[in-house]
């Protein structure tokens, strides 16, 4: 009893947080029903009638659904694995510097864009992207024409994924950084005196030794496959590249909020909820398979 009393402090600091959750995150859950009927403003959530699985039927028959549900798989999974493979590649060379003052100079730089908002970014983006912006000016000394990179179908999702890449890769590489400083260094001293190259410690020594980081971030990156970049895409976006980069969460913006769709957009929103949360399932199982993993 007496531990008990002595760890009240402890519960009562998670109390503001507890309360916060519950009225931001878990109370807002009862407007999914929104879903299942026609809703009205004037009537209010409750008071408005309903409909069944009639806004569910008519999203899979409208032909913006569909595009909008392959173009949020379709960036989602570039971007998981641009975001996979980048940090570890730069993780990888950062840790071969010898000079540490240069090792923490490229660090700094490459962090900086992570800590920006979209909003900056897409400003900043927006004129280097521009037919007359920098990016294009380059590419005029190699004769090749103007490109409008925020404007074409063709161009903007490939856009979006640099852009994100580029923008997180310093700072996601922290967790590899981490992962390389466990590996023992006598493994190096000991493949070092057997004539081993930088690749061959590379391929032997510490990929093998940072493998379980990587299947581990591998398989909980599932998750967000349903999860293109909210705020990014509607920072960058515009009507000429709806076709390919529209996706789940600024579709359900447009047509919930500005179209005034409710039902259709929150539809949209909880069917995207609910299979983002089997993505979650498998991933952790995934995890705690391969890379023992748990938080339970």
């Amino acid at each position: 009893m007496e531990s008990k009393r002595t760890q009240i402090h402890y519960h009562l600091m998670l109390l503001p947080g507890m309360i916060i959750l519950a009225v931001f995150h878990y109370y807002p859950m009862a407007g999914a029903v929104i879903a299942f009927k026609k809703f009205l403003p004037a009537k209010g959530i409750w008071g408005s009638p309903w409909v069944g699985l009639e806004n569910f039927l008519y999203m899979f028959q409208i032909s913006d659904s569909k595009i909008v549900f392959f173009n949020t798989i379709y960036i989602a999974s570039m971007k998981i694995v641009g975001n996979l493979l980048f940090p570890l590649l730069f993780a990888l060379l950062l840790n071969e510097i010898r000079i540490r003052y240069v090792k923490r100079w490229i660090q700094t730089i490459v962090y900086l864009p992570h800590f920006m908002s979209w909003v900056i970014l897409a400003v900043i983006l927006t004129q280097l992207l521009s037919l007359k912006g920098i990016v294009n000016q380059i590419l005029g000394w190699f004769g090749v024409e103007p490109i409008l990179f925020l404007g074409s179908n063709a161009w903007f999702p490939y856009v979006l994924v640099a852009t994100d890449v580029w923008k997180g890769y310093g700072f996601s590489a922290i967790v590899y950084l981490a992962a390389l400083t466990a590996i023992n260094p006598a493994l190096y001293e000991a493949a070092e005196i057997d004539g081993a190259s930088r690749f061959q410690k590379l391929r032997h020594i510490t990929i093998p030794g940072i493998s379980t980081t990587i299947i581990l971030l591998a398989t909980l990156s599932l998750e967000n496959v349903l999860s293109a970049g909210f705020e990014q895409i509607l920072n960058l976006y515009n009507p000429l590249v709806y076709a390919s980069g529209d996706v789940i969460d600024t579709y359900v913006y447009r047509v919930g909020l500005l179209n005034s769709q409710y039902g259709i957009a929150s539809a949209v929103g909880l069917m995207k909820s609910v299979i983002s949360f089997f993505l979650i399932v498998l991933a952790y199982q995934l995890a705690s398979r391969f890379a023992n993993y748990r938080i339970f």
